[in-house]
């Protein structure tokens, strides 16, 4: 049988040279890389991921707590993570959670050997995380953060609800309605402060009656929805704090006959890909740079596990506008 001592003596490299190219071939040259490749392909090596594993002291695992696949924006960057850490030789347990379900979550993946987890379903006064740092994993968080304000990686979320309302206003829209979720999870929370910040710079107040909160499933929206369209003065614009509640919003109204924006204008914020398409071509608030959260997240992950004095990684990720076809200005 082949063995990586064969490969080592083939390539004129050391077996831990080897090591490094199967491993971590980013801090290897390239021609070394290249010698190793070359021999792997001519003995037809294939490397033994558990031999790999207790060399190294590692599992080959990694937990994902992730929200719905319901929500576009977990499609995206639960993608993102299982195809980066499969290329790294790692597999990833993935939950799919709701809020009314993470003790049960936690306490799944707590069970769970790991050398890493990575979760999008935190609170800000979530009592998990004071645990994850008990027991010495490395863990982090995206689009949500605790509030420690430690292990996160998001977008600027206070200033993609100011972009929101900004916008609106900038179309001449001045009855500008707000749909989110629950404010004890920041992304929302942050996302709503925004708005309202943009509100009182542009020398206005929020009505409590555009406002709503609490929307958990599409049965809610439907009904908040149908709530704001028969005010005595119903809103022109709606501002969703994601672009899972945009979306499911212009489908509530497409089946109502409503023409979207020529009757209302509706706008999310997060820039996924299906966003993006032909066919829905949805105005969003999103990462300037069109990073994807998950990705960056792994590879953070990556780093606190390599590297046992990074402990800490918080990055936030600047927004821009992405103006298309769900929001026009008001005649």
């Amino acid at each position: 049988m082949v063995t990586s001592k064969d490969v080592a003596k083939l390539a004129g490299v050391s077996q831990a040279t080897v090591s490094r190219v199967l491993n971590t071939p980013d801090v290897v040259k390239k021609e070394t890389v290249n010698k190793v490749m070359n021999a792997i392909k001519e003995l037809n090596y294939i490397p033994n991921a558990n031999a790999r594993s207790l060399v190294q002291n590692k599992i080959g695992t990694i937990i994902l707590l992730s929200g719905p696949l319901s929500n576009p924006f977990f499609v995206d960057t639960t993608s993102a993570i299982v195809n980066y850490a499969s290329k790294r030789d790692y597999r990833v347990q993935v939950q799919f959670v709701n809020d009314n379900n993470l003790e049960k979550a936690y306490a799944s993946a707590l069970e769970q050997k790991n050398d890493g987890i990575i979760l999008s379903c935190i609170l800000e006064d979530d009592p998990i995380f004071d645990k994850l740092k008990g027991l010495g994993i490395p863990f982090i968080t995206y689009n949500r953060k605790h509030k420690s304000n430690k292990n996160f990686v998001e977008i600027d979320n206070f200033h993609a609800g100011e972009l929101s309302f900004q916008h609106m206003k900038d179309l001449g829209h001045e009855n500008i309605a707000w749909i989110g979720g629950q404010l004890n999870v920041t992304t929302f929370k942050n996302r709503y402060q925004g708005f309202t910040n943009a509100v009182k710079e542009a020398g206005a107040k929020v009505n409590p009656s555009y406002v709503i909160h609490d929307i958990i499933s599409k049965s809610d929206l439907e009904e908040a929805f149908y709530n704001l369209l028969h005010l005595r003065t119903p809103p022109t614009a709606i501002c969703a704090a994601t672009d899972s509640i945009a979306l499911d919003l212009i489908d509530i109204a497409k089946k109502a006959d409503i023409s979207i924006p020529e009757e209302i204008s509706i706008m999310g914020i997060d820039n996924v890909e299906i966003s993006q398409h032909g066919m829905v071509e949805l105005t969003t608030v999103g990462s300037k740079y069109k990073k994807n959260l998950g990705y960056i997240a792994i590879q953070e992950l990556f780093s606190m596990m390599e590297d046992e004095n990074n402990s800490c990684n918080c990055i936030t990720e600047p927004v821009k506008l992405f103006v298309r076809k769900t929001t026009q200005r008001l005649n």
